[in-house]
């Protein structure tokens, strides 16, 4: 799954770009850096790769998600509507800026249900803010209706599924904004670093500003640069950028191998009597990063899990029990366990959302499985994973069976 899987000579050329230069900081020392610009050509390439007029980078998805909320004016008394799935970011995002995070239910698509956003649209909320989790999209169909119903804002977390696309549309280009994550364990990766793509002029250079403590970026220098609002130090590094400069140039590379690897997996799996997989809205469009799959029951899946370890086959995730991506283990959230002292109305309304039960995505969750896709297996290791994988899956349902 993860760019760092195949780093190399190519990143290795753009970081010693930089090294050379001794300038790592991606603003100002015009003269010293010899024309090198690491992110000002990765922003270009992103611009160009996801075919979207405007990329910001900043220093990481969570940046890029709060960097996103502010300059698209979510704030105080604000609801943004999330799946109760997601990467604990998305929810840190939205208290960064004042706002409340509204969890709803998912379903087969790990995704957002838009039956239950429709349910939690009320005069407070502001935005709708799909999660492509695992390298799949979210029904961007229907959320983008609800937002047009209600003069909504949709804004992507597209964190995990960089290079996914639905009905031919880049994800993170379909709404008002979009964020990358590139840290470590992405399918592209910087090291550390995100970015924020947008149609929209106005938020990106909202973005611009935010992300480099309010500088307009229009001075003869950094010193002589205006600050028309507060902002905060978002930056990323040229190091950073660099190396996501070469990922983004293999990013093809890396998709294809990674769709073949999945292909070959599923189709091991798939011969297992009684599996049931992710709906997934746009199947061209996944990135085949994971491949999630449903037990008939909870049960059934800690088994499976159990079964995966014994066998010696890593890389299987039971988000049911996952400290970072499920409501179910976040007690921090639940708890009100934060260092700063928030308003008390603020807390409130989060404490509420956060405590609500959401008993179709437990089952849900409860029975599902996501197994990583590398990009190191040949295609004959692909398959070999796919038939152990099999066996242990085929054990599992044998013994219900037996039972039943």
């Amino acid at each position: 799954m993860p760019g760092y899987e195949l780093f190399g000579a190519q990143e290795r050329k753009e970081v010693m770009d930089v090294l050379e230069t001794g300038i790592l900081m991606r603003y100002g020392f015009d003269g010293p850096r010899k024309g090198i610009w690491k992110a000002k050509e990765l922003e270009a390439g992103l611009q160009a790769r996801f075919d979207v007029k405007y990329a910001q980078l900043v220093s990481s998805g969570t940046a890029a998600l709060t960097t996103a909320m502010a300059a698209l004016g979510i704030g105080a008394g604000d609801e943004v509507i999330i799946p109760a799935f997601t990467f604990v970011a998305s929810f840190e995002a939205i208290l960064s800026v004042g706002a409340v995070p509204v969890l709803v239910a998912i379903d087969e698509s790990l995704t957002l249900d838009p039956q239950a956003v429709a349910a939690a649209i009320n005069p407070k909320t502001k935005a709708i803010m799909p999660v492509h989790m695992c390298g799949s999209m979210a029904r961007m169909d229907e959320l983008k209706a609800l937002c047009e119903a209600h003069n909504l804002l949709l804004l992507e977390d597209a964190c995990q599924a960089i290079g996914g696309t639905y009905k031919g549309q880049a994800l993170g280009t379909i709404g008002d904004a979009g964020t990358f994550s590139f840290d470590f364990v992405k399918t592209m990766t910087c090291g550390e670093g995100g970015a924020v793509i947008t149609n929209r002029e106005e938020v990106w250079k909202k973005c611009d500003e935010y992300s480099d403590h309010g500088h307009d970026h229009l001075g003869r220098d950094r010193g002589a640069d205006l600050h028309p609002y507060l902002g905060y130090n978002f930056r990323i590094s040229e190091l950073h950028a660099a190396v996501g400069l070469a990922q983004l140039r293999r990013l093809d590379e890396f998709l294809t191998i990674q769709k073949r690897n999945h292909a070959l997996v599923l189709a091991e799996l798939q011969t297992v009597e009684g599996l049931r997989f992710r709906e997934i809205p746009d199947p061209s469009g996944d990135t085949g990063s994971f491949i999630s799959f449903f037990l008939p029951n909870e049960t059934l899946a800690r088994e499976a899990v159990a079964g995966f370890a014994t066998a010696g086959i890593s890389g299987n995730f039971y988000w049911y029990d996952n400290n970072w991506h499920y409501i179910r283990k976040w007690e921090h959230l639940k708890n009100g366990a934060w260092m700063h002292r928030m308003p008390e109305d603020h807390k409130k309304a989060v404490l509420h959302y956060a405590n609500r039960a959401f008993p179709q995505s437990d089952v849900i969750m409860g029975r599902c499985i996501s197994s990583s896709v590398s990009l190191l297996w040949s295609a004959e290791e692909a398959r070999e994973r796919g038939r152990k994988m099999a066996e242990v899956l085929e054990a599992v349902m044998a013994g219900m069976k037996a039972e039943v």
